[in-house]
């Protein structure tokens, strides 16, 4: 594997900034990893998902948005969402143009959230979404839903969640998939949160996330 520090500038448009890896015998697919609200390109799960993906044959991008370009602490505004989504696709046409016609967008919590926000409104932008810890409502407001752009993805959707994330469990996360009106998977982890890595997971969990996105995906 080669892991080459990644920056493209333009006038007008987001900064596209973080890694690729680049597997030693690629396949034809991309994917593009986006961090969540309190992270950045460098966190645990996000490092441990891009070198799992690239070791079996994939090239991963895994990219700081803008919010946090702009600012190496904190969480984003809500100013932010629509460049951060503008960041998003600009990094999908950067990987289309190197790497691959078959990207894939995945991003953590926040950076799901945007990515499915951008995937609602351009169905043919990607071959598929990776949504981990979908932030389905605050923690203890179970009734401010983050569904509303969800009826109109058209995109082929993995979602992983944690048994016990305060951001919606599993079983709500489920309870949500009929409203989208295309082919989903949830694949639950179990005794984990919002993080989703955890000490006893660190290993098994990135193999096993390649190993049901190769499979709904095909």
């Amino acid at each position: 594997m080669k892991l080459e520090r990644f920056r493209d500038e333009h006038p007008g448009d987001p900064t596209v900034s973080g890694f690729i890896h680049h597997p030693t015998i690629p396949s034809d697919d991309a994917l593009i990893l986006a961090h969540g609200a309190g992270a950045n390109c460098e966190s645990p799960l996000l490092v441990a998902l891009a070198g799992a993906f690239c070791s079996s044959g994939t090239t991963v991008l895994r990219c700081d948005l803008p919010f946090r370009q702009a600012r190496p602490k904190g969480r984003p505004l809500g100013q932010c969402a629509r460049r951060d989504r503008a960041g998003l696709k600009r990094a999908v046409d950067l990987m289309k143009d190197r790497v691959s016609k078959t990207i894939y967008l995945g991003g953590h919590a926040y950076g799901g959230y945007q990515a499915s926000i951008l995937v609602a409104s351009e169905p043919s932008l990607v071959n598929g979404l990776m949504l981990l810890s979908y932030p389905l409502h605050p923690p203890q407001q179970p009734t401010q839903l983050r569904i509303s752009h969800l009826a109109a993805v058209r995109t082929r959707a993995l979602f992983v969640q944690a048994s016990r994330d305060p951001f919606g469990t599993h079983q709500e996360v489920r309870s949500v998939l009929a409203t989208i009106p295309t082919e989903t998977r949830l694949v639950t982890v179990e005794d984990a949160r919002h993080e989703l890595l955890t000490e006893s997971n660190s290993t098994k969990l990135p193999r096993l996330i390649v190993r049901e996105f190769r499979d709904f995906f095909g």
